[in-house]
Protein backbone atom coordinates (compact mmCIF):
# COMPACT_ATOMS: atom_id res chain seq x y z
CA UNK A 1 0.00 0.00 0.00
CA UNK A 2 1.23 3.49 -0.81
CA UNK A 3 2.66 5.35 2.15
CA UNK A 4 0.82 8.42 3.32
CA UNK A 5 3.18 11.39 3.00
CA UNK A 6 3.19 14.91 4.37
CA UNK A 7 1.20 17.09 2.02
CA UNK A 8 -0.74 14.18 0.56
CA UNK A 9 -4.47 13.60 0.77
CA UNK A 10 -5.48 11.55 3.79
CA UNK A 11 -6.41 7.90 3.20
CA UNK A 12 -9.67 7.68 5.16
CA UNK A 13 -12.33 6.31 2.76
CA UNK A 14 -13.58 2.76 3.36
CA UNK A 15 -14.49 0.24 0.66
CA UNK A 16 -18.21 0.61 1.49
CA UNK A 17 -17.98 4.39 1.19
CA UNK A 18 -16.17 4.11 -2.14
CA UNK A 19 -18.85 1.79 -3.51
CA UNK A 20 -21.62 4.12 -2.38
CA UNK A 21 -19.77 7.12 -3.84
CA UNK A 22 -19.65 5.37 -7.21
CA UNK A 23 -23.32 4.36 -6.93
CA UNK A 24 -24.28 7.89 -5.92
CA UNK A 25 -22.39 9.36 -8.85
CA UNK A 26 -23.98 6.98 -11.36
CA UNK A 27 -27.59 6.49 -10.26
CA UNK A 28 -28.98 9.92 -11.00
CA UNK A 29 -32.14 11.96 -10.97
CA UNK A 30 -33.09 10.90 -14.51
CA UNK A 31 -33.94 7.36 -13.48
CA UNK A 32 -36.31 8.51 -10.73
CA UNK A 33 -38.02 11.14 -12.82
CA UNK A 34 -38.92 8.50 -15.38
CA UNK A 35 -37.20 10.10 -18.34
CA UNK A 36 -38.60 8.60 -21.53
CA UNK A 37 -35.81 9.81 -23.81
CA UNK A 38 -34.16 6.38 -24.03
CA UNK A 39 -37.39 4.38 -24.16
CA UNK A 40 -38.86 6.46 -27.00
CA UNK A 41 -36.03 5.47 -29.38
CA UNK A 42 -36.08 1.70 -28.94
CA UNK A 43 -39.11 0.68 -26.85
CA UNK A 44 -38.85 -2.29 -24.45
CA UNK A 45 -35.45 -3.30 -25.89
CA UNK A 46 -34.08 -0.40 -23.85
CA UNK A 47 -33.50 -3.12 -21.22
CA UNK A 48 -30.87 -4.68 -23.50
CA UNK A 49 -29.41 -1.25 -24.28
CA UNK A 50 -28.82 -0.61 -20.57
CA UNK A 51 -27.33 -4.09 -20.22
CA UNK A 52 -24.97 -3.65 -23.18
CA UNK A 53 -23.71 -0.27 -21.98
CA UNK A 54 -23.30 -1.87 -18.55
CA UNK A 55 -21.04 -4.55 -20.05
CA UNK A 56 -18.93 -1.85 -21.70
CA UNK A 57 -18.64 -0.09 -18.35
CA UNK A 58 -17.62 -3.35 -16.68
CA UNK A 59 -14.72 -3.67 -19.12
CA UNK A 60 -13.68 -0.07 -18.50
CA UNK A 61 -13.74 -0.56 -14.74
CA UNK A 62 -11.76 -3.81 -14.97
CA UNK A 63 -9.10 -2.02 -17.02
CA UNK A 64 -9.03 0.77 -14.43
CA UNK A 65 -8.94 -1.69 -11.54
CA UNK A 66 -5.95 -3.52 -13.05
CA UNK A 67 -3.90 -0.31 -13.14
CA UNK A 68 -5.07 1.11 -9.82
CA UNK A 69 -4.10 -2.14 -8.08
CA UNK A 70 -0.51 -1.35 -8.99
CA UNK A 71 -0.63 2.44 -8.54
CA UNK A 72 -3.53 3.76 -6.39
CA UNK A 73 -3.31 7.55 -6.64
CA UNK A 74 -5.81 10.42 -6.67
CA UNK A 75 -7.06 11.02 -10.21
CA UNK A 76 -5.31 7.83 -11.21
CA UNK A 77 -6.64 7.61 -14.77
CA UNK A 78 -5.29 11.10 -15.50
CA UNK A 79 -1.82 9.88 -14.47
CA UNK A 80 -2.17 6.85 -16.72
CA UNK A 81 -3.20 9.10 -19.62
CA UNK A 82 -0.07 11.24 -19.14
CA UNK A 83 2.32 8.33 -18.64
CA UNK A 84 1.04 5.87 -21.22
CA UNK A 85 -0.57 8.03 -23.94
CA UNK A 86 0.54 11.70 -23.99
CA UNK A 87 0.61 14.63 -21.54
CA UNK A 88 -2.19 16.22 -23.60
CA UNK A 89 -4.39 13.20 -22.84
CA UNK A 90 -3.80 13.66 -19.13
CA UNK A 91 -4.50 17.39 -19.36
CA UNK A 92 -7.75 16.84 -21.26
CA UNK A 93 -8.82 14.15 -18.79
CA UNK A 94 -8.33 16.40 -15.77
CA UNK A 95 -9.98 19.51 -17.24
CA UNK A 96 -12.81 17.46 -18.78
CA UNK A 97 -13.57 16.12 -15.31
CA UNK A 98 -13.57 19.61 -13.80
CA UNK A 99 -15.82 20.96 -16.59
CA UNK A 100 -18.18 17.97 -16.45
CA UNK A 101 -18.77 18.06 -12.72
CA UNK A 102 -19.13 21.82 -12.41
CA UNK A 103 -21.87 21.65 -15.06
CA UNK A 104 -23.46 18.62 -13.38
CA UNK A 105 -23.25 20.38 -10.00
CA UNK A 106 -25.02 23.45 -11.40
CA UNK A 107 -27.83 21.33 -12.83
CA UNK A 108 -28.28 19.42 -9.58
CA UNK A 109 -28.53 22.48 -7.31
CA UNK A 110 -31.03 24.04 -9.75
CA UNK A 111 -33.01 20.79 -9.56
CA UNK A 112 -33.00 20.96 -5.73
CA UNK A 113 -34.81 24.30 -5.86
CA UNK A 114 -37.43 22.88 -8.21
CA UNK A 115 -38.05 19.79 -6.05
CA UNK A 116 -38.49 21.94 -2.94
CA UNK A 117 -41.40 23.68 -4.69
CA UNK A 118 -43.40 20.56 -3.85
CA UNK A 119 -43.46 21.62 -0.19
CA UNK A 120 -42.68 25.35 -0.47
CA UNK A 121 -44.07 26.69 -3.77
CA UNK A 122 -42.92 30.23 -3.08
CA UNK A 123 -39.28 29.39 -2.24
CA UNK A 124 -36.86 31.01 -4.75
CA UNK A 125 -34.74 28.42 -6.58
CA UNK A 126 -31.52 30.37 -6.03
CA UNK A 127 -32.03 30.51 -2.26
CA UNK A 128 -32.39 26.73 -1.96
CA UNK A 129 -29.38 26.26 -4.25
CA UNK A 130 -27.18 28.54 -2.17
CA UNK A 131 -28.08 26.69 1.05
CA UNK A 132 -27.26 23.32 -0.57
CA UNK A 133 -23.94 24.57 -1.96
CA UNK A 134 -22.89 25.90 1.47
CA UNK A 135 -23.90 22.68 3.23
CA UNK A 136 -22.10 20.40 0.76
CA UNK A 137 -19.03 22.63 0.70
CA UNK A 138 -18.73 22.46 4.47
CA UNK A 139 -19.00 18.66 4.37
CA UNK A 140 -16.29 18.46 1.71
CA UNK A 141 -14.04 20.84 3.66
CA UNK A 142 -14.38 18.85 6.89
CA UNK A 143 -12.66 15.69 5.61
CA UNK A 144 -12.86 13.01 2.95
CA UNK A 145 -14.50 10.79 5.57
CA UNK A 146 -17.24 13.41 6.19
CA UNK A 147 -17.89 13.63 2.45
CA UNK A 148 -17.89 9.82 2.18
CA UNK A 149 -20.32 9.47 5.10
CA UNK A 150 -22.74 12.02 3.63
CA UNK A 151 -22.57 10.40 0.19
CA UNK A 152 -23.05 6.95 1.75
CA UNK A 153 -26.43 7.96 3.18
CA UNK A 154 -27.47 9.89 0.05
CA UNK A 155 -26.74 6.82 -2.07
CA UNK A 156 -28.39 4.48 0.44
CA UNK A 157 -31.68 6.39 0.13
CA UNK A 158 -31.61 5.96 -3.65
CA UNK A 159 -30.64 2.30 -3.49
CA UNK A 160 -33.34 1.40 -0.95
CA UNK A 161 -35.98 3.21 -3.02
CA UNK A 162 -34.97 1.38 -6.21
CA UNK A 163 -34.94 -2.01 -4.46
CA UNK A 164 -38.43 -1.43 -3.00
CA UNK A 165 -39.69 -0.26 -6.37
CA UNK A 166 -38.31 -3.38 -8.09
CA UNK A 167 -39.84 -5.70 -5.48
CA UNK A 168 -43.24 -3.98 -5.69
CA UNK A 169 -43.07 -4.00 -9.49
CA UNK A 170 -42.32 -7.71 -9.64
CA UNK A 171 -45.29 -8.37 -7.33
CA UNK A 172 -47.54 -6.27 -9.61
CA UNK A 173 -46.32 -8.12 -12.70
CA UNK A 174 -46.41 -11.70 -11.42
CA UNK A 175 -48.81 -11.69 -8.44
CA UNK A 176 -51.25 -8.91 -9.30
CA UNK A 177 -50.50 -6.71 -6.29
CA UNK A 178 -52.47 -3.49 -6.69
CA UNK A 179 -54.34 -4.94 -9.67
CA UNK A 180 -57.07 -6.89 -7.82
CA UNK A 181 -54.95 -10.03 -7.82
CA UNK A 182 -54.67 -10.18 -11.62
CA UNK A 183 -51.00 -10.44 -12.68
CA UNK A 184 -50.11 -8.01 -15.47
CA UNK A 185 -47.71 -10.47 -17.08
CA UNK A 186 -45.01 -9.59 -19.59
CA UNK A 187 -47.10 -8.76 -22.66
CA UNK A 188 -46.30 -5.04 -22.55
CA UNK A 189 -42.80 -6.00 -23.68
CA UNK A 190 -44.03 -6.91 -27.18
CA UNK A 191 -47.69 -6.03 -27.85
CA UNK A 192 -47.13 -2.32 -28.61
CA UNK A 193 -45.14 -2.57 -31.83
CA UNK A 194 -42.70 -5.28 -30.83
CA UNK A 195 -39.60 -5.46 -28.64
CA UNK A 196 -37.26 -3.50 -30.95
CA UNK A 197 -39.55 -0.65 -31.96
CA UNK A 198 -36.82 1.63 -33.34
CA UNK A 199 -34.65 -0.88 -35.15
CA UNK A 200 -30.84 -0.85 -35.00
CA UNK A 201 -30.64 2.95 -35.36
CA UNK A 202 -33.08 3.55 -32.52
CA UNK A 203 -31.24 1.04 -30.33
CA UNK A 204 -27.91 2.86 -30.77
CA UNK A 205 -29.63 6.24 -30.32
CA UNK A 206 -30.84 4.96 -26.95
CA UNK A 207 -27.32 3.82 -26.06
CA UNK A 208 -26.01 7.33 -26.76
CA UNK A 209 -28.36 8.72 -24.10
CA UNK A 210 -27.76 5.83 -21.67
CA UNK A 211 -24.02 6.53 -21.83
CA UNK A 212 -24.72 9.79 -19.99
CA UNK A 213 -26.69 7.94 -17.30
CA UNK A 214 -23.69 5.79 -16.39
CA UNK A 215 -21.16 8.62 -16.26
CA UNK A 216 -19.62 9.02 -12.83
CA UNK A 217 -18.73 5.38 -12.25
CA UNK A 218 -15.07 6.16 -12.90
CA UNK A 219 -15.02 8.32 -9.76
CA UNK A 220 -13.54 5.22 -8.08
CA UNK A 221 -10.33 6.20 -9.86
CA UNK A 222 -10.40 9.56 -8.09
CA UNK A 223 -11.14 8.17 -4.62
CA UNK A 224 -8.19 5.74 -4.87
CA UNK A 225 -5.80 8.31 -3.41
CA UNK A 226 -7.92 8.60 -0.27
CA UNK A 227 -8.79 4.93 0.25
CA UNK A 228 -7.70 3.48 3.59
CA UNK A 229 -6.68 0.13 2.04
CA UNK A 230 -6.50 0.99 -1.66
CA UNK A 231 -5.76 -2.41 -3.20
CA UNK A 232 -8.40 -4.29 -1.22
CA UNK A 233 -10.92 -1.45 -1.59
CA UNK A 234 -10.46 -1.10 -5.36
CA UNK A 235 -10.75 -4.83 -6.08
CA UNK A 236 -13.84 -5.15 -3.88
CA UNK A 237 -15.44 -2.00 -5.31
CA UNK A 238 -14.86 -2.80 -8.98
CA UNK A 239 -16.11 -6.39 -8.57
CA UNK A 240 -19.37 -5.36 -6.97
CA UNK A 241 -20.18 -1.87 -8.21
CA UNK A 242 -20.90 -2.64 -11.86
CA UNK A 243 -23.19 -5.57 -11.05
CA UNK A 244 -25.06 -3.50 -8.48
CA UNK A 245 -25.58 -0.67 -10.95
CA UNK A 246 -26.68 -3.14 -13.65
CA UNK A 247 -29.20 -4.74 -11.28
CA UNK A 248 -30.60 -1.39 -10.15
CA UNK A 249 -30.84 0.15 -13.61
CA UNK A 250 -31.99 -2.94 -15.51
CA UNK A 251 -34.32 -4.02 -12.72
CA UNK A 252 -35.99 -0.61 -12.53
CA UNK A 253 -36.24 -0.25 -16.32
CA UNK A 254 -37.65 -3.80 -16.64
CA UNK A 255 -40.39 -3.00 -14.12
CA UNK A 256 -41.22 0.31 -15.84
CA UNK A 257 -41.56 -1.03 -19.41
CA UNK A 258 -43.37 -4.19 -18.23
CA UNK A 259 -46.02 -2.45 -16.09
CA UNK A 260 -46.60 0.51 -18.40
CA UNK A 261 -46.92 0.50 -22.22
CA UNK A 262 -43.69 2.12 -23.43
CA UNK A 263 -45.52 4.46 -25.82
CA UNK A 264 -47.71 5.87 -23.00
CA UNK A 265 -44.96 6.66 -20.48
CA UNK A 266 -44.80 10.34 -21.42
CA UNK A 267 -48.35 10.81 -20.13
CA UNK A 268 -48.00 9.20 -16.69
CA UNK A 269 -45.31 11.38 -15.10
CA UNK A 270 -42.86 9.53 -12.85
CA UNK A 271 -43.19 5.72 -13.11
CA UNK A 272 -41.79 5.48 -9.57
CA UNK A 273 -44.65 7.60 -8.20
CA UNK A 274 -47.19 5.61 -10.21
CA UNK A 275 -45.81 2.25 -9.06
CA UNK A 276 -45.88 3.24 -5.38
CA UNK A 277 -49.39 4.64 -5.80
CA UNK A 278 -50.60 1.53 -7.63
CA UNK A 279 -49.94 -0.69 -4.60
CA UNK A 280 -51.70 1.70 -2.23
CA UNK A 281 -48.76 3.57 -0.69
CA UNK A 282 -50.19 6.93 0.31
CA UNK A 283 -47.99 9.96 -0.13
CA UNK A 284 -46.08 8.30 -2.98
CA UNK A 285 -45.41 11.64 -4.69
CA UNK A 286 -43.96 13.11 -1.50
CA UNK A 287 -41.76 10.06 -0.92
CA UNK A 288 -40.33 10.09 -4.44
CA UNK A 289 -39.88 13.87 -4.34
CA UNK A 290 -37.76 13.44 -1.20
CA UNK A 291 -35.73 10.73 -2.92
CA UNK A 292 -35.04 12.80 -6.04
CA UNK A 293 -34.15 15.72 -3.78
CA UNK A 294 -31.47 13.62 -2.09
CA UNK A 295 -30.42 12.25 -5.50
CA UNK A 296 -29.81 15.80 -6.73
CA UNK A 297 -27.84 16.66 -3.59
CA UNK A 298 -25.85 13.45 -4.05
CA UNK A 299 -24.97 14.45 -7.63
CA UNK A 300 -23.80 17.88 -6.52
CA UNK A 301 -21.86 16.35 -3.62
CA UNK A 302 -20.04 13.93 -5.94
CA UNK A 303 -19.37 16.76 -8.38
CA UNK A 304 -17.71 18.97 -5.75
CA UNK A 305 -15.58 16.10 -4.49
CA UNK A 306 -14.49 14.75 -7.87
CA UNK A 307 -13.69 18.03 -9.62
CA UNK A 308 -11.93 19.53 -6.58
CA UNK A 309 -9.55 16.54 -6.53
CA UNK A 310 -8.85 16.95 -10.23
CA UNK A 311 -8.24 20.70 -9.77
CA UNK A 312 -5.90 19.82 -6.89
CA UNK A 313 -4.09 17.40 -9.21
CA UNK A 314 -3.83 19.97 -12.01
CA UNK A 315 -2.17 22.30 -9.53
CA UNK A 316 0.23 19.66 -8.21
CA UNK A 317 1.15 18.76 -11.81
CA UNK A 318 1.98 22.39 -12.60
CA UNK A 319 -0.89 22.82 -15.05
CA UNK A 320 -2.72 25.58 -13.17
CA UNK A 321 -2.00 27.96 -10.29
CA UNK A 322 -0.22 26.34 -7.29
CA UNK A 323 -2.85 27.86 -4.98
CA UNK A 324 -5.21 24.94 -5.66
CA UNK A 325 -2.56 22.41 -4.64
CA UNK A 326 -2.57 23.44 -0.99
CA UNK A 327 -4.15 21.25 1.70
CA UNK A 328 -5.97 22.32 4.85
CA UNK A 329 -5.12 20.97 8.28
CA UNK A 330 -7.74 18.27 7.63
CA UNK A 331 -5.71 17.22 4.55
CA UNK A 332 -8.37 18.23 2.03
CA UNK A 333 -7.78 20.61 -0.92
CA UNK A 334 -9.60 23.56 0.65
CA UNK A 335 -9.01 26.19 -2.04
CA UNK A 336 -9.74 23.77 -4.88
CA UNK A 337 -13.00 22.81 -3.16
CA UNK A 338 -13.96 26.46 -2.65
CA UNK A 339 -13.14 27.21 -6.30
CA UNK A 340 -15.38 24.40 -7.57
CA UNK A 341 -18.21 25.40 -5.21
CA UNK A 342 -17.75 28.99 -6.36
CA UNK A 343 -18.05 27.89 -9.99
CA UNK A 344 -21.28 26.05 -9.22
CA UNK A 345 -22.60 29.10 -7.34
CA UNK A 346 -21.79 31.42 -10.25
CA UNK A 347 -23.54 29.03 -12.63
CA UNK A 348 -26.60 28.94 -10.36
CA UNK A 349 -26.78 32.74 -10.18
CA UNK A 350 -26.26 33.16 -13.95
CA UNK A 351 -29.07 30.69 -14.58
CA UNK A 352 -31.30 32.71 -12.24
CA UNK A 353 -30.48 35.93 -14.12
CA UNK A 354 -31.05 34.32 -17.53
CA UNK A 355 -34.38 32.95 -16.32
CA UNK A 356 -35.49 36.52 -15.53
CA UNK A 357 -34.48 38.02 -18.88
CA UNK A 358 -34.94 35.19 -21.38
CA UNK A 359 -37.58 32.52 -21.88
CA UNK A 360 -34.97 30.47 -23.77
CA UNK A 361 -32.66 30.15 -20.76
CA UNK A 362 -33.82 26.62 -19.97
CA UNK A 363 -32.97 25.52 -23.51
CA UNK A 364 -29.54 27.16 -23.26
CA UNK A 365 -28.89 25.40 -19.99
CA UNK A 366 -29.95 22.02 -21.36
CA UNK A 367 -27.44 22.45 -24.19
CA UNK A 368 -24.65 23.37 -21.77
CA UNK A 369 -25.48 20.44 -19.51
CA UNK A 370 -25.61 18.01 -22.44
CA UNK A 371 -22.22 19.27 -23.60
CA UNK A 372 -20.64 17.53 -20.60
CA UNK A 373 -21.50 14.07 -21.95
CA UNK A 374 -18.62 13.84 -24.46
CA UNK A 375 -15.97 15.27 -22.08
CA UNK A 376 -17.35 12.77 -19.55
CA UNK A 377 -16.44 9.96 -21.96
CA UNK A 378 -12.79 11.07 -22.17
CA UNK A 379 -11.74 9.11 -19.05
CA UNK A 380 -13.26 5.94 -20.54
CA UNK A 381 -11.24 6.17 -23.76
CA UNK A 382 -8.16 7.08 -21.72
CA UNK A 383 -8.55 4.10 -19.37
CA UNK A 384 -8.92 1.58 -22.23
CA UNK A 385 -6.00 2.97 -24.23
CA UNK A 386 -3.77 3.39 -21.17
CA UNK A 387 -4.30 -0.21 -20.09
CA UNK A 388 -3.04 -1.44 -23.47
CA UNK A 389 0.18 0.54 -23.00
CA UNK A 390 0.35 -0.31 -19.28
CA UNK A 391 0.25 -4.05 -19.96
CA UNK A 392 2.90 -3.73 -22.68
CA UNK A 393 5.20 -1.64 -20.44
CA UNK A 394 4.87 -3.79 -17.30
CA UNK A 395 4.92 -7.48 -18.30
CA UNK A 396 6.68 -8.44 -15.06
CA UNK A 397 3.79 -7.05 -12.99
CA UNK A 398 1.27 -9.25 -14.81
CA UNK A 399 2.68 -12.64 -13.80
CA UNK A 400 1.31 -12.44 -10.24
CA UNK A 401 -1.40 -9.82 -10.81
CA UNK A 402 -4.69 -11.06 -9.26
CA UNK A 403 -7.03 -8.64 -11.04
CA UNK A 404 -6.24 -8.70 -14.74
CA UNK A 405 -8.43 -7.23 -17.48
CA UNK A 406 -10.47 -10.16 -18.91
CA UNK A 407 -10.06 -11.07 -22.61
CA UNK A 408 -7.20 -8.59 -23.06
CA UNK A 409 -6.61 -7.01 -25.59
CA UNK A 410 -9.78 -7.87 -27.53
CA UNK A 411 -12.05 -6.50 -24.79
CA UNK A 412 -10.24 -3.14 -25.06
CA UNK A 413 -10.62 -2.93 -28.85
CA UNK A 414 -14.27 -4.01 -28.86
CA UNK A 415 -15.18 -1.52 -26.11
CA UNK A 416 -13.32 1.34 -27.83
CA UNK A 417 -15.07 0.53 -31.12
CA UNK A 418 -18.48 0.48 -29.39
CA UNK A 419 -17.86 3.86 -27.75
CA UNK A 420 -16.75 5.40 -31.06
CA UNK A 421 -19.88 3.99 -32.72
CA UNK A 422 -22.03 5.63 -30.04
CA UNK A 423 -20.30 9.00 -30.58
CA UNK A 424 -20.88 8.74 -34.34
CA UNK A 425 -24.58 8.08 -33.77
CA UNK A 426 -24.73 11.06 -31.40
CA UNK A 427 -23.90 13.16 -34.47
CA UNK A 428 -26.53 11.33 -36.53
CA UNK A 429 -29.24 11.83 -33.89
CA UNK A 430 -30.69 15.39 -34.16
CA UNK A 431 -31.52 15.31 -30.42
CA UNK A 432 -27.84 14.92 -29.42
CA UNK A 433 -26.00 16.51 -32.39
CA UNK A 434 -25.69 19.99 -30.89
CA UNK A 435 -24.62 18.78 -27.45
CA UNK A 436 -21.90 16.45 -28.79
CA UNK A 437 -20.69 19.26 -31.08
CA UNK A 438 -20.37 21.58 -28.06
CA UNK A 439 -18.47 18.79 -26.29
CA UNK A 440 -15.98 18.60 -29.16
CA UNK A 441 -15.67 22.40 -29.07
CA UNK A 442 -14.83 22.27 -25.35
CA UNK A 443 -12.16 19.61 -25.97
CA UNK A 444 -10.79 21.65 -28.89
CA UNK A 445 -10.46 24.79 -26.76
CA UNK A 446 -8.75 22.81 -23.98
CA UNK A 447 -6.29 21.33 -26.50
CA UNK A 448 -5.50 24.79 -27.86
CA UNK A 449 -4.86 26.12 -24.35
CA UNK A 450 -2.57 23.18 -23.66
CA UNK A 451 -0.37 23.80 -26.72
CA UNK A 452 -0.32 27.59 -26.27
CA UNK A 453 0.41 27.62 -22.53
CA UNK A 454 1.24 24.32 -20.86
CA UNK A 455 3.31 22.60 -23.56
CA UNK A 456 5.08 25.85 -24.40
CA UNK A 457 6.01 26.40 -20.75
CA UNK A 458 7.36 22.85 -20.44
CA UNK A 459 9.49 23.03 -23.60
Amino acid sequence: MAEEKQGDLKRSLTSNQMQMIALGGTIGVGLFMGSTSTIKWTGPSVILAYALVGVLLYMIMRALGEMIYVNPTTGSFADYATNYIHPLAGYLTKWSNVFQYIVVGISEVIAVGQYLHYWWPGLPDWMAGVVVIVMLTLANLASARAYGTLEFYFAMIKVVTIVIMIILGVLVIFVGLGNHGHPLGLQNLWIHGGFFTGGVKGFIFAMSVIIGSYQGIEILGITAGEAANPRQAIVSSVKSIVWRILIFYIGAIFVIVTIYPWNQLAAIGSPFVETFSKVGISGAAGIINFVVLTAAMSGANSGIYSSSRMLFKLSRDGETTPVFGELSRHQVPMRATLAISGGILIGLLLNTVFAQVSHASSNIFVLVYSSSVLPGMVPWFVILLSELRFRHANPELMTEHPFKMPFYPYSNYITIFALILVVIFMFVNPDTRISVSIGFLVLGVLSLVYFLRVAKRRS
